[in-house]
């Protein structure tokens, strides 16, 4: 599998998402434990609200659309919209293990891209969404 760092537009400790477990034409899923990092820069007062699960939504699109066109990396983008938010909890930093993301490709054109994602926790879904992100 490629790495990551090179299929989303983010460096550092700004790339939340550690690896991708399967992917194909219309789907990715990736996992990570970044929400545990005491030097996650999405942290405030030492906790991770779940509100950023978009964010860990919108760089598995990321991933989905550089493991499809590489250029996509490069190009870059800018994150326009978050739909049907749902989220089970309130905070990512105090959940045991992985967080598993799933993004689904909806909408793909040369100026931009929606995808649906959720989260999981084990077998617990803890959050879902769509996010659309406006190509450079």
């Amino acid at each position: 599998m490629p790495d990551i760092r090179s299929l989303v537009p983010h460096a550092g400790t700004m790339c939340l998402l550690e690896r991708i477990e399967r992917f194909d034409a219309a789907d990715v899923v990736c996992s990570t434990a970044t929400h545990r990092s005491p030097s996650n820069p999405l942290r405030r007062n030492d906790r991770l609200a779940a509100l950023h699960l978009a964010e860990y939504g919108a760089q598995a699109m990321a991933v989905h659309g550089g493991l499809h066109d590489a250029s996509l990396a490069t190009r870059g983008g800018m994150l326009v919209a978050i739909r049907h938010l749902a989220l089970a909890v309130d905070r990512l930093d105090d959940i045991e293990g992985e967080i598993r993301i799933h993004a689904t490709r909806l909408v793909a054109n040369p100026t931009g891209l929606i995808y649906a994602f959720s989260a999981k926790a084990g077998a617990r879904e803890i959050g879902a969404g769509r996010v659309s992100v406006m190509l450079a």
